[in-house]
């Protein structure tokens, strides 16, 4: 059974999410160890959520909540949060719902900034994490692919796909006001991650030139590939004090990129306006820089306040497609879980056919006897198969699957009779016992 765990930007305030998003997509292999019920899982974390997608084994135990009671109290030790807070938190989704969140979530429907292009990448890397840590399974596998197909799809197909929307773009449309031209703007870029090179987009696409990056880390090459003035750490706090703009977007977690009284004492007299841009999951900057004068503090928080309300037509339009693609995933996944009794069936079949192919030949028989055989035998299979599908897709594979168990010994695991018991040549049938 699919399971998923979420905390996301509409339920759950600022500061547990980012205890939550420095668990980051590694926590899949911890999360994975906390229940013996628990097959695989995934970790989707980002600055606006953070969701566990678990495979749960069901068949001892048709419930998943004791496995998701395990999980929520890992989650709650590793974020150093509450049990109670951390279940007072999460959404809980199980079965189909998990593919019609996850596909939601993959197409930017449940983003601050609806149709964003960002999360796609974070959910595809999100399954490569889990995959490096050999901790997926293939009901996880399936489930995530074909989340990115959808994106794809809702991309390709509707108008969300034209507008390059992201949370950094809406950050940097709701700074326009405030900044002024941006021709003119010394730009301070903290950060050289995925998150910078999409936040550098931003800034260049709505006309930004004089942009300076400075690398917590050290790293250079970023400055050097973008053709950008780096920035090193003895300049930096001088450097952040100058800036007309400062935006932030590193994911190192260990101090604020900028703090209170560090800045204050760069700016010294300086009361000149300063907007600082805080993108980062935890948040890069101290909130106390608020009230130092001419500070103005945009951050996660202050962007879904403003979040602009799209046009209903065109979302309306996406979760279709969502719901379709959510649909033929749960019905696929029902015809999957009917294969082993396919597979069984399919073989006990093809060992009576081959028996009975044997003994023909033995017997002289031809070619056409043969081929008769086999044409009876796939025919049979064909729409034994075929019913089969059409009933698991309809909900009701489990109760064809235990008439195959039934009818086929192979199928259930039983001794199977010999075929040869079944043929006159083994012996007199129970009509010339009669």
């Amino acid at each position: 059974m699919l399971v998923c765990l979420a905390a996301h930007q509409r339920t759950t305030s600022l500061e547990d999410l980012e205890r939550l998003s420095v668990l980051g997509d590694a926590a899949a292999s911890e999360l994975t160890g906390a229940h013996d019920a628990i097959r695989g899982a995934v970790v989707l974390a980002t600055c606006n959520r953070f969701e566990a997608y678990f495979d749960v084994d069901d068949h001892r135990d048709p419930s998943p909540l004791p496995a998701m009671d395990a999980a929520m109290e890992r989650i709650a030790d590793l974020s150093e949060l509450g049990f109670r807070r951390v279940r007072d938190t999460v959404d809980f989704a199980h079965g189909n719902g998990v593919a019609q969140h996850l596909f939601a979530v993959t197409a930017g429907l449940d983003s601050v900034a609806v149709g964003e292009d960002e999360i796609a990448g974070q959910v595809k890397r999100a399954l490569e994490s889990a995959r490096r840590a050999g901790v997926t399974t293939a009901p996880l596998e399936h489930l995530f692919q074909r989340a990115t197909e959808t994106s794809r799809a809702v991309k390709n197909s509707t108008r969300l796909g034209e507008s390059g929307r992201s949370l950094v773009r809406l950050a940097v449309e709701l700074a326009g006001s405030r900044v002024g031209a941006w021709e003119d703007a010394r730009v301070l870029l903290v950060g050289t991650g995925r998150y910078a090179a999409a936040s550098l987009a931003a800034l260049r696409t709505v006309g930004a030139q004089d942009i300076r990056v400075h690398s917590r880390s050290g790293r250079s090459r970023f400055a050097q590939r973008e053709h950008l003035v780096p920035v090193s750490a003895a300049d930096y706090a001088a450097e952040a004090a100058l800036a007309d703009v400062v935006v932030t977007c590193t994911t190192t977690t260990d101090a604020f990129a900028l703090t209170t009284e560090g800045h204050r004492a760069a700016r010294g007299r300086r009361t000149t306006g300063q907007l600082i841009i805080d993108l980062g999951m935890p948040r890069n900057v101290d909130p106390g820089l608020r009230s130092l004068p001419g500070i103005d503090v945009l951050d996660l928080d202050t962007i879904r306040v403003h979040a602009p309300i799209d046009e209903f037509a065109t979302i309306d339009e996406a979760r279709l497609i969502v719901a379709t693609a959510a649909h033929r995933h749960a019905m696929a996944r029902r015809v999957h879980e009917v294969s082993p009794a396919v597979v069984a069936m399919r073989g006990y079949v093809h060992d009576v056919m081959d028996a009975e192919i044997a003994r023909a030949r033995a017997r002289g028989g031809d070619a056409e006897t043969e081929a008769a055989l086999r044409h009876f035998s796939g025919a049979l299979l064909h729409g034994l198969i075929a019913r089969g599908h059409g009933l698991a897709a309809a909900g009701t594979g489990p109760d064809w699957a235990d008439a195959v168990r039934t009818v086929f010994p192979a199928a259930s695991g039983a001794d199977a009779p010999a075929p040869e018991a079944a043929s006159p040549a083994a012996g007199p049938s129970a009509q010339d016992a009669e």
